[in-house]
Parts: C-alpha cells; sequence; structure tokens
C-alpha cells in the first residue's frame, strides 16, 4: 500500500512521555451517516458476486434478522460483539479450509470478510429500534463490530517458554474506486495465517496471531492500530516476540522496509478523505518525545533477504524521501534519510502502510525496544491477462488465484525466518 506524495510541514516539539492507554473508538469520529462511501460501493456487480460466490451474502440478512430481535441495549452490545468475531471466525475457517466454502471462489479469498462486514455496519447505521438509541451508543456498537470483525480484540497469544509469540497484520483491499475486484495480499495472508503454527529452525514452535486494518486515515488517527497492538507489546507471560505489518507495495517483489517516515501525503482513503500532515499520535498513548520524524525495523532483514523465500525477490528497502535539515524541497534518497532531516515518505511511501510501521515500531521503541519488528510489503497482487478491464473482467481467475495464494506462501516464510532468528537470539542470551 505504497503511494509517495511530497509537501513541506514543521514538526512540534513535546516532552517525552509513557501513560496509561485511554483512545477515542475510531468509529466515534462522527455522526452516523445513512451510509458510509464504502458502504455506498455495495451495491456494484462485483461486490455482489464476491458475497454470493462464497457465501457471505447471508451475514447482512442474519446480523439484521438479530438486531431486529433485539429490546435493549445489553443485549446490542452483544448481539454485535458475537457477531463481529463470528465473522471473523467464518472468514479465517474459510480461509484455512474449514466449514463450507460457500461456492466457487477460492478459499484464499480475503474479500468476502471485507464486503460482507460493510453489509453488517450499512445494517447497524440505519437500525432505528424501538428503545431509542443514541448517536454515541450507535458509534460503539460500530466500533464493536469493527474490531470483532477484524481480529482485533481476539489476538490470543500462548503463554509459556516453549513457544514463540509473533503477531501479524494486514490491510482491506483499497483503490476500489478504480476498481471494486481488487483483493488485498496482506489481508488474505492475515486470514490464512491466524492462529497457526510454525517450526522454527531450531525446533522451536511460533504461534501466529493476526488482525486486519482499515484504509482509513481517521481511524488511524484515533488509535486503532496502538489499541490493538499495545496489549501485546507489555510486559508479561502473554507479550509477543515478533511481529511485522504487512501490505500491498510493489509489482513483483517484496520489501522489507528499512525506515519509515512521520508523514502523512494525503492520497484519498477507502473513504474517499485525504490527510496531509505530520502522523498524529492519540493522547494516551505510551510514545517517545519528541516525536521522531523516522523509525527503523528491527526484523532481521538481512537474513530475511538471504533465505530463498518464495518466487518473489526480496528486497532490503532503504529509499527515503525527506527535506535535508536546512533545505526546503523534498529529496529522494536511496540509502535512508540525513542527520536532521524532516520525513515526507519512507520506505513504504507515504499512505498508511508507512503510518502503520511508523506507528507500530514507535510503540515498541516507547513500550519494548528490544522486541524484533517492523513492515513487509508484499508484491502488487494482479489479475491474469485478458481480466485487467473492471468494466467486463472476472472477480477472480486462475492466475490471480495463483499469485495470491504464492504470496500467503512466502509471507508465511519470511515470519518463520524472522522466527527462527528471534528464537537464535534468545536461546543465546
Amino acid at each position: 500500500m505504497r503511494r509517495i506524495r511530497t509537501r513541506t510541514v514543521a514538526l512540534g516539539v513535546a516532552l517525552m512521555a509513557v501513560v496509561p492507554l485511554s483512545l477515542t473508538d475510531p468509529a466515534t469520529a462522527a455522526p452516523a451517516a445513512v451510509t458510509t462511501v464504502e458502504e455506498g460501493r455495495l451495491t456494484q456487480a462485483a461486490p455482489q458476486e464476491i458475497l454470493r460466490r462464497s457465501g457471505f451474502d447471508e451475514w447482512e440478512r442474519e446480523f439484521a434478522r438479530g438486531l431486529a430481535r433485539v429490546t435493549n441495549y445489553p443485549q446490542a452490545r452483544r448481539h454485535v460483539a458475537d457477531e463481529g468475531r463470528a465473522l471473523w471466525r467464518r472468514a479465517v475457517d474459510r480461509a484455512q479450509g474449514r466449514g463450507p466454502d460457500g461456492g466457487g471462489l477460492s478459499r484464499d479469498d480475503d474479500r468476502p470478510l471485507y464486503w460482507a462486514r460493510l453489509g453488517m455496519t450499512k445494517e447497524l447505521r440505519q437500525w432505528r429500534p424501538e428503545f431509542g438509541l443514541t448517536e454515541a451508543r450507535r458509534d460503539a456498537l460500530l466500533g464493536s463490530l469493527e474490531r470483532g470483525s477484524r481480529g482485533q480484540d481476539s489476538i490470543a497469544l500462548p503463554a509459556g517458554k516453549e513457544v514463540l509469540r509473533i503477531v501479524v497484520t494486514g490491510f482491506d483491499p483499497f483503490q476500489l474506486d478504480a476498481d471494486a475486484r481488487r483483493s488485498n495480499p496482506s489481508g488474505a495472508a492475515a486470514l490464512a495465517l491466524d492462529g497457526t503454527t510454525v517450526r522454527t529452525a531450531s525446533g522451536k514452535q511460533a504461534r501466529i496471531e493476526t488482525a486486519v486494518f482499515p484504509v482509513r486515515w481517521a481511524d488511524f488517527a484515533a488509535g486503532t492500530v496502538e489499541r490493538t497492538l499495545l496489549p501485546h507489546f507489555r510486559s508479561g507471560p502473554r507479550q509477543a516476540d515478533l511481529f511485522t505489518t504487512v501490505s500491498q507495495g510493489r509489482p513483483g517483489r517484496f520489501d522489507v522496509e528499512r525506515t519509515n517516515g512521520a508523514w502523512r501525503g494525503g492520497y484519498p482513503d477507502n473513504a474517499r478523505e485525504s490527510r496531509t500532515e505530520v502522523v498524529p499520535i492519540p493522547a494516551g498513548v505510551p510514545t517517545v518525545r519528541p516525536q521522531p520524524q523516522w523509525t527503523t525495523t528491527s526484523l532481521p532483514y538481512a537474513r530475511i533477504v538471504a533465505a530463498g523465500t518464495g518466487p518473489y525477490p526480496v528486497v532490503d528497502h532503504t529509499a527515503v524521501t525527506e527535506i535535508p535539515a536546512g533545505g526546503g524541497a523534498p529529496v529522494d534518497r536511496p540509502d535512508g534519510p540525513t542527520p536532521g532531516s524532516t520525513a515526507r515518505a519512507g520506505g513504504g511511501g507515504d499512505y498508511l502502510s508507512n503510518e502503520i510501521a511508523y506507528r507500530a515500531t514507535l510503540l515498541r521503541d516507547a513500550v519494548r525496544p528490544g522486541i524484533p519488528g517492523g513492515h513487509l510489503h508484499t508484491p502488487v497482487l494482479e489479475f491474469g491477462p485478458g481480466n485487467t478491464d473492471p468494466a467486463n473482467g472476472q472477480v477472480t481467475d486462475p492466475d490471480f488465484v495463483r499469485n495470491r495464494i504464492a504470496i500467503t506462501g512466502q509471507v508465511r516464510a519470511v515470519v518463520t525466518v524472522a522466527a527462527s532468528e528471534a528464537a537464535s537470539e534468545a536461546a543465546a542470551r
């Protein structure tokens, strides 16, 4: 999810702080509308076919029937939370070969989860119960549905020294105005890996837990990343030993992004909103002050690049865009930022993939500086030859499926290499 745009701004300076987390729910940013921009795309032919061919078209109807039986707010809270988590679990099960496939769409597909969630949020947004529902409470329900259906509140890392604990995150499909058929291989990888175990080179087991994030600036500003990751970064018997955020990047290659920048470039998100500013850190988040212009990966990038993890080349990507100290115009730097420079794009650009990497590694630096973590960009997932026109193309094809499965497999292999290095370093201490 890479997009580079450059503008000029000055950073503020503050004090260093590590304080308890107290975040505003992403869904409380504005009063509920009848439908959102994302929900408005549901009527298009491609989303409807994706839902029908996966069996996920039933979720919106069943969720609405359940809402109709709710008679008070506590019941609504339980119903929404349960149904959100159930949708996530069903999507994970389908991706991992459990339960019915629901139709002719391949199991590895991440898109049914995205479109089914939007059907549910649309029903919840339009629901008018007899007991009355304030907009603040509706927003709270929408937030619960978002978190549950993204796996954000069900990351369950095991305790014990015999297992390595890994958190992996992905993203929703994006750029859907150009082509509503689009899939995001990082989301597909999250579904395929959630709750699975890999074996490191030393034989130690590593458990992977995953979540997916929206492609929306407002949710990130409200703290969705920090809320999800902080409980697993803090010390305790179930703290993560390794993390990687994942998104879709460049055609034909994986990138381990070396450096992340504190800048939002303004490219429109899935809600058609644009933000051009310094990455805002929510109040109450443990963080580093003054806010740094750059953060860096602590993934074993040299080992990952050399490992031969799959069909796509893996690159140690070091380029950034900066305003040099004392300078006024952005400059591309192939080998990373120079001292005192101002960020205009990290290795992953200036869109939300760079931002999740920046937020996650900044939180790491504030809470657990020693944990290996960073960002992995996957290849762009493309439709096969002859199926590139969204106006008359098919929602899937053999090349599309084959490439998505290959990308997911290589994400697993990259994570296994990183886990093996983490296990080796832990054993040496």
